[in-house]
């Protein structure tokens, strides 16, 4: 592996962590603060929002630094390849691809390159190679596909339980569309008392 290879895994390694640190400390410190991110885990049908609120900011914020460190790669990404697939296929699933209309194409990014992570390991400026406990190639990939689908699996089993959407009742069809009258007899509205006609019933 060459310098600028190392050089470039250190600069994906360290932007994605990044990436997930802010994404935490947001969730933790944003606008709705813990209650907002809360409510916001609630709306996607998880139980116990406040706990969903407080696992993300630990897991985006510890998978951020394991990652800028280099340290447990594997595991690091599959924290990265879980959130994400929770994101995904909770929240932007039903709104398409595309980012711009809150689709799942961001998401879908951070977990296919913490994929390649792992695949490729964090290089040889990490932790784990100072440490040779690096793991690459199909077993990091493995590691950490492996163990993303299993957490959230047991997330999705053990916390979602969406409430069923109340069938809309259908508008009463007052044949006013598409040029249509009305059928049946016309109800003329009562006339209102104004002063007028109160007066005129005086008389």
């Amino acid at each position: 592996m060459t310098d600028a290879d190392v050089a470039v895994l250190l600069l994906v390694r360290v932007v994605v962590g990044l990436i997930m640190i802010m994404h935490g400390l947001n969730h933790w410190r944003g606008g709705g603060r813990i209650e907002g991110t809360a409510r916001w885990f609630t709306g996607l049908g998880l139980r116990q929002g406040v706990l969903q609120a407080w696992a993300s900011v630990l897991t985006e914020v510890g998978a951020g630094v394991l990652l800028v460190l280099g340290l447990l790669t594997p595991l690091a990404c599959a924290a990265v390849i879980s959130v994400m697939l929770v994101a995904g296929l909770l929240a932007h699933r039903p709104n398409g691809f595309f980012v711009f209309k809150d689709g799942y194409e961001y998401v879908l990014t951070l977990a296919v390159v913490a994929l390649a992570l792992a695949v490729l390991g964090p290089g040889r400026w990490s932790v784990d190679h100072a440490a040779g406990i690096d793991v690459t190639g199909w077993t990091g990939g493995g590691i950490a596909l492996g163990a993303a689908v299993a957490a959230t699996g047991g997330l999705l089993a053990t916390f979602w339980r969406p409430e069923p959407k109340a069938d809309a009742e259908p508008e009463a069809d007052t044949g006013s569309k598409a040029g249509v009258e009305p059928q049946g007899p016309v109800v003329e509205p009562e006339p209102e008392n104004t002063p007028e006609s109160v007066d005129q019933e005086a008389r």
